[in-house]
């Protein structure tokens, strides 16, 4: 007897390792694919570099497309994914190195110098084109025969398609050609991902039965999640920066200096999602603040490497995400399931895109001029011209990654869906992304050469950095104990106009001094004062 009850376990033990080495193989063969399709991306990416009008994006959503429609004929039209897209994965592990490499290799200069504008577009920018594309789809969808949609759904709808695809974006500009024309669409890419992800997950909290009053409470909750991250991410920054200095692991291996700054880094973005926070805004000052500080904490070996690898796990996720989208738009379950006419569908795509490009456009124009108006005085800083304002506006319209997320969030469990109302708001985000990226994303490129042509940009580029400040005025100190009293009133006066007519200028000249004085030498990096004496 007893040996039978053996003879039975070690059957039930044989079975149950061939199904785990069953179930292991099944999920190899997927990855092996997604690994090889990766590969193709990068070895067309590369033929197709020197191309005026394609770029790795572009690239990446046309291979998905042809691995889709494979799939799709190899599996009788069951299927035509590889993987089953999953919005969390996005967030927690494809999001994080995109956001974290913008911050680390962003020209700090340029982005703080149009912080301003960068803000403007960034943050109001979002405020306004949610509200237009909310309420013209509030009162379009149903007058164009889909009115099943509900107040949540409307606002979720707004923020999903205010988010701009700041990948695709900066793949068709040049950063020295047109230092200023990046330096804006980076900055705002950015703000804008992380504000539309603040936004979004405020509209999940909110009663929609319950609005009366609730305006400046969203707000409110706005601003402190927008300040809680950022104050996260510096500080994460400064301690990763303190540690690296304090310790000088790189005596010993520049490994743990490299290990070290990636897993600060990682654990800023999980930090903030735990405190329900915006990790995109955590991650991305933290990669800013780390580049100021920690990176010169290490040495020259890891920070050579540093910036390698965080490009290329960056570039990765970059090119999974579109191949993804582009093998996502073939998926026959969801078109099966949207129950609606060709005719509505693309009077609803229609609709969706005229709205992302009047919303753009309510606030790229009006806020330029207002920013152009501000610094009317400054005659050193660059105005943002009609031109600029024009590619800003037309780049502006793509629409990727956090736009597709931020849809399986909103409309599908686990990126599965049985809701037929559901899956046509699916397929309608798949289809403006692809739309926007392919036309927008071709036309771009051309655009930039024909509105600002090379010797114009190299002109604008030159003057720019041949600029270091505003006034002449703004070396001086604020306070002198060997003057008189009355000279010093003058100059706290002439600071006081300065910062009035100035503000970037004026506070970027004090933040540097006290940089300089207190900051530098408790968490490292090289002083940027010309006298050392004052270091």
């Amino acid at each position: 007897m007893a040996m039978m009850m053996n003879m039975m376990v070690a059957v039930n033990f044989t079975s149950d390792m061939e199904r785990n080495l069953a179930h292991d193989h099944a999920q190899v063969v997927p990855i092996t694919l997604v690994v090889a399709v990766l590969c193709l991306c990068l070895l067309i990416g590369h033929l197709l570099e020197e191309s005026r009008w394609i770029n790795e994006s572009i690239v990446a959503i046309f291979v998905g497309c042809i691995a889709g429609l494979v799939i799709l004929l190899l599996t009788k039209g069951k299927s035509s994914r590889i993987l089953t897209f999953n919005e969390e994965v996005f967030f927690i592990y494809l999001l994080p190195p995109i956001i974290f490499n913008a911050g680390f290799q962003v020209k700090k200069k340029q982005f703080f110098h149009n912080f301003l504008t960068i803000m403007l577009f960034g943050v109001i920018g979002v405020f306004i084109s949610t509200s237009i594309i909310t309420g013209g789809s509030w009162w379009l969808f149903p007058k164009l025969g889909f009115p099943y949609l509900t107040a949540r759904d409307y606002l979720a709808l707004g923020v999903i398609f205010s988010s701009t695809d700041t990948v695709c974006t900066l793949q068709v500009l040049n950063q020295e050609a047109t230092p200023l024309l990046y330096s804006l669409v980076f900055g705002e890419g950015v703000v804008n991902d992380a504000t539309s992800v603040v936004l979004f997950n405020a509209v999940q909290k909110l009663d929609v039965s319950r609005l009366n009053g609730k305006a400046l409470r969203v707000i409110g909750d706005f601003l402190y999640l927008f300040a809680a991250s950022t104050a996260l991410g510096v500080i994460a920054g400064l301690v990763t920066a303190y540690i690296l200095k304090a310790l000088t692991f790189g005596r010993h291996s520049s490994v743990r200096e490299i290990s070290m700054m990636m897993l600060m880094a990682y654990l800023s973005y999980m930090l903030a999602e735990l405190l329900e926070l915006s990790g995109i805004l955590t991650v991305f000052f933290c990669g800013i603040t780390m580049s100021h500080y920690a990176w010169h904490n290490v040495t020259e070996i890891s920070r050579t490497t540093t910036r390698h690898v965080f490009a290329t796990m960056s570039f990765i996720a970059e090119t999974f995400i579109f191949l993804y989208v582009g093998m996502d738009a073939l998926d026959i379950e969801k078109w099966r399931m949207t129950h609606l006419r060709f005719g509505k569908l693309l009077g609803i795509y229609s609709c969706l895109i005229f709205l992302i490009l009047l919303g753009r456009a309510a606030f790229v124009f009006p806020l330029s001029t207002l920013v152009n108006y501000m610094n009317r005085r400054v005659e050193e800083t660059p105005s943002i011209t009609l031109q600029h304002q024009i590619i800003i506006w037309w780049a502006g319209v793509m629409r990727g990654a956090v736009s597709i997320a931020l849809a399986f969030k909103q409309f599908t469990f686990s990126g599965v869906t049985s809701d037929p109302v559901k899956a046509t708001m699916i397929t309608n985000t798949i289809i403006v992304v692809l739309f926007t990226t392919l036309v927008f994303g071709c036309v771009t490129k051309p655009l930039v050469r024909y509105l600002l042509p090379h010797h114009h940009a190299r002109r604008v580029d030159k003057s720019h950095e041949g600029s270091s400040s505003p006034v002449a005025d703004l070396n001086l100190p604020l306070l002198s104990f060997d003057e008189s009293a009355e000279t010093n009133l003058s100059r706290a006066k002439e600071s006081l106009s300065m910062l009035i007519e100035s503000p970037v200028y004026t506070i970027h000249y004090y933040w540097r001094k006290f940089d300089d004085a207190h900051m530098r030498p408790i968490f490292g990096g090289p002083c940027s004062n010309p006298n050392p004496s004052e270091c």
